[in-house]
């Protein structure tokens, strides 16, 4: 074969070759399936499987009935061993008081407790401070001002601060999440009619809420004669994604 002819026989193949790997593509666009959503399947090893994907949000909000009491006492003494002892004493009578009060031994824990030298503005040690801290949990929230009075006045308490949670926020949740997969289907049926689908049934549900526990965090008090520690409400936050299948 002469070298001209040659080439013109592999342009004609290379012609004939590309025009089919087109015509094909075109089949095969021609034969998929609408899709309104895709997501990787969990079960198909990555394929895309139809469908409609949405998110639901809901808040919750209930009043705390458990109020969280940070209490501290420190000592400074000349010598480590002087603030030790001195600090062992306070946080005795702080603890007594405590124990008068109701807290139950199970409700108090030992949250800080620390011993060190004390720095002048110099660089200079003048002494050593001890600081232990504990957290109590009080369950009548109505009478918190009161108890953080009393563990300043009677329990000698140098630093407090009061924070309010759920004891149980379990069914909060359950209520947040319900509302929030009830969300997750008003938007995905939203989805469906405007893009002319029937939406079908649930195919996963997946909670995206992110980690927290209800708690309206510490906040220091300045305790006083009938101090106010107003209770207010605390928000359960729920967040779901939810995939649904086309039917038809």
């Amino acid at each position: 074969m002469q070298p001209t002819l040659r080439t013109v026989v592999v342009s004609v193949a290379v012609g004939t070759l590309c025009a089919l790997t087109a015509a094909l593509a075109v089949l095969a666009i021609g034969s998929r399936p609408t899709i309104l959503l895709t997501s990787p399947s969990a079960t198909s090893g990555g394929t895309l499987d139809a469908g409609v994907i949405s998110s639901g949000d809901a808040i919750v909000s209930k009043r705390p009935d458990l109020a969280l009491i940070s209490v501290a006492v420190d000592s400074q003494a000349p010598t480590a061993t002087a603030a030790q002892q001195g600090l062992a004493t306070k946080a005795a009578k702080l603890i007594a008081r405590i124990k008068v009060l109701g807290v139950a031994d199970k409700d108090i824990n030992t949250a800080g407790y620390s011993i060190g030298p004390n720095y002048t503005p110099n660089g200079t040690i003048d002494g050593y401070r001890a600081n232990e801290q504990l957290l109590l949990k009080w369950h009548n929230v109505d009478t918190v001002g009161k108890t953080l009075d009393a563990l300043v006045q009677e329990g000698g308490a140098t630093q407090i601060g009061v924070g309010f949670t759920l004891a149980d926020s379990k069914a909060a949740q359950a209520e947040a999440r319900n509302l929030a997969i009830a969300d997750a289907r008003t938007r995905a049926q939203a989805m469906a009619t405007a893009a002319g689908v029937k939406l079908g049934k649930v195919v996963r549900v997946r909670d995206v809420t992110s980690p927290s526990y209800p708690s309206a965090g510490f906040a220091s008090v300045n305790a006083g004669s009938a101090s106010q520690v107003p209770v207010g409400q605390l928000d359960v936050r729920v967040s779901v994604e939810v995939a649904f299948a086309i039917d038809g």
